[in-house]
């Protein structure tokens, strides 16, 4: 079982800076590290408050010289942004300037406020994301390698900077396209998922998802790499963890305006805050994630674990505006207690997925 956080990086209010902000990035980094987690992940967004993360693949290469260990990754780069030349030649130089540590997450995006304003037809995105998939391992494996799509068009080419790792960084995909997911298992790729705010029978469904696209795949699903994206926060502060879920809560809100192309600005940068039409009260996050002490967190995970059977956990580690020096003792307290007590229950004893009340 492996962990990481993931960093969204988000801006909720003019209080921080675009600066502190991406500082706060780098330094839940570098003690992510220091605890003992296995990677660090970094969200791709562009334009607005949501997420001040428009490189995730800038931020490894910055966060490489950082660090020396910790594995690296992009969660995601949205793909139909890119110009796919370009991309892999940053791919090769980042794998090569963190020394082999370059985790390659991808996605095909969701926002059409990004899309519209890198010229990109949204509709468009999937199918793009398709040839991208073909593209990525031809020219990463190949020395010479050409490619001729609908959307994506490289004559005879060559990555003049190589890839440290061989014959490329592992691949991780997100999606909600079965197709694609049954694609990505058949390819040997890795699965990035997640439920939300979601509780164990969400996780339940997503199991299931899951099997039937290794089914429909051929493939064994133990066979697929899965990191779960989860909230989660441990200790016997109330208002420490109403602030965290609050800082969550904020995060969908603004993840589903945008997603349904109706988020609403009053300065034409800092997006408003509006609740959700189906809108979970702060108990019912609570109830539904390993949020509480931190026998309750460890339990909460183990039943998750269970359930879903990952063999990744990512952590969100920066929403909203939660207080940045709380959430490095937070860092720290997964690191030095929670995790080492979940690796030791998976390797000792079978784990009984049991419903706990955060």
């Amino acid at each position: 079982m492996e962990f990481g956080v993931f960093t969204l990086a988000q801006q909720r209010n003019y209080k921080q800076s675009s600066k502190e902000v991406i500082d706060n990035s780098v330094e839940q980094t570098v003690l992510a590290e220091q605890a003992g987690f296995d990677a660090a992940w970094y969200a791709e967004h562009h334009f607005n408050n949501y997420s001040l993360s428009p490189s995730p693949l800038m931020t490894v290469a910055h966060c490489a010289g950082k660090t020396s260990k910790i594995r690296l990754g992009s969660a995601v780069c949205i793909l139909p942004l890119y110009h796919p030349a370009r991309f892999l030649a940053e791919v090769g130089f980042v794998d090569t300037v963190s020394n082999g540590r370059l985790e390659l997450g991808i996605g095909s995006g969701y926002q059409e406020f990004e899309f519209e304003r890198f010229g990109t037809n949204l509709a468009e995105a999937g199918p793009m994301f398709q040839e991208y998939m073909d593209l990525i391992p031809l020219a990463l494996k190949e020395h010479i390698f050409e490619y001729h799509g609908k959307y994506l068009d490289i004559p005879p080419s060559s990555i003049s900077v190589r890839c440290v790792q061989d014959p490329m960084p592992p691949i991780w995909v997100t999606t909600g396209n079965p197709k694609v997911r049954e694609r990505a298992m058949k390819e040997g790729h890795n699965l990035f998922v997640t439920v939300l705010h979601g509780d164990l029978d969400a996780i339940r469904g997503l199991r299931d998802k899951l099997q039937d696209s290794a089914d429909a795949a051929g493939t064994n699903l133990d066979d697929t790499k899965v990191g779960f994206l989860r909230c989660g926060y441990a200790s016997d502060n109330k208002s420490e963890i109403e602030s965290y879920l609050d800082s969550a809560r904020f995060a969908r809100r603004l993840s589903e305006s945008l997603r349904d192309r109706r988020q609403q600005t009053d300065d034409g940068y800092l997006m408003q805050e509006v609740p959700l039409n189906k809108e979970m009260s702060l108990d019912e996050m609570a109830a539904n994630l390993p949020v509480g002490s931190v026998n309750q967190v460890i339990d909460r995970m183990l039943a998750e674990i269970e359930i879903l059977k990952p063999k990744h956990i990512a952590l969100q580690t920066q929403l909203g505006d939660f207080d940045q020096k709380t959430m490095l003792k937070q860092i720290e307290l997964w690191g030095d207690t929670i995790i080492p007590a979940i690796k030791k229950a998976l390797g000792t004893e079978t784990v009984t997925a049991k419903a706990v009340n955060a």
